[in-house]
């Protein structure tokens, strides 16, 4: 094993493929690129909600558009040479959150979904998934310090208080569900429980998925030092 891969953080920490990540980093133009033009078809795809919702409430309606917005944005500071770990933080959360909810969501009301035609439906759920794995590159651009994980921890769990429990203004704020948020799903739990459950333990896993970045990555630079 080399020293490079010795110092390597653990697969659960770091699961994409040492080369995955490489290669990630060396077109990390490119994939600002494609994570911008996901932002703005996100912005387009939430244009109805926009309009029913009250203008000061508007910053929690693009979930996920936001969330590609700061990995974009994380990405290029880091190229410009002034990375930002606040950023950094919000992006991983964002993209591990929101990467994985959509894909959770659309197994979960699979029958409600067959509205959408089969291409965007899959579009939807691949281009998510590839949120949740990019968020893994970040490590390497940051070591995620503890104060960074609470600037993102509050944004999310501030987000997900007013989606899923106190809307402050109007409505709940979460994304549109195919179905009634009364509709039974299962184990007795309605629509809304079941999409508020998802983005809850996802805002656990995030936060736990960060903070054992910061520990193993700081850990394997010293060792490294």
């Amino acid at each position: 094993m080399t020293d490079r891969e010795a110092d390597r953080p653990p697969w659960y920490v770091a699961p994409l493929p040492r080369q995955l990540e490489d290669f990630g980093l060396r077109v990390a133009w490119l994939v600002v690129v494609i994570n911008l033009a996901g932002t703005a078809f996100g912005f387009y795809y939430y244009r109805r909600q926009f309009l029913s919702t009250p203008v000061e409430m508007w910053l929690f309606i693009p979930d996920s558009p936001m969330a590609t917005l700061f990995i974009a944005a994380a990405l290029a500071a880091w190229k410009l040479g002034h990375p930002q770990e606040w950023l950094t933080a919000l992006a991983f959360f964002g993209n591990i959150i929101l990467g994985l909810w959509t894909v959770y969501v659309h197994i979960a009301f699979w029958e409600y979904f067959g509205y959408l035609d089969p291409a965007m439906r899959w579009f939807l759920i691949t281009s998510h998934f590839a949120m949740f794995l990019q968020a893994f590159l970040l490590h390497r651009i940051s070591e995620f310090p503890p104060w960074a994980v609470g600037v993102a921890l509050l944004w999310y769990g501030l987000d997900t208080i007013v989606d899923y429990f106190v809307p402050i203004r109007g409505d709940l704020h979460h994304t549109v569900l195919p179905t009634a948020r009364e509709t039974e799903l299962f184990l007795g739990a309605d629509a809304l429980g079941v999409a508020a459950a998802g983005a809850v333990a996802l805002l656990l896993v995030a936060t736990y998925l960060a903070m054992l970045t910061h520990i193993k990555t700081r850990r394997g630079r010293t060792h490294s030092g």
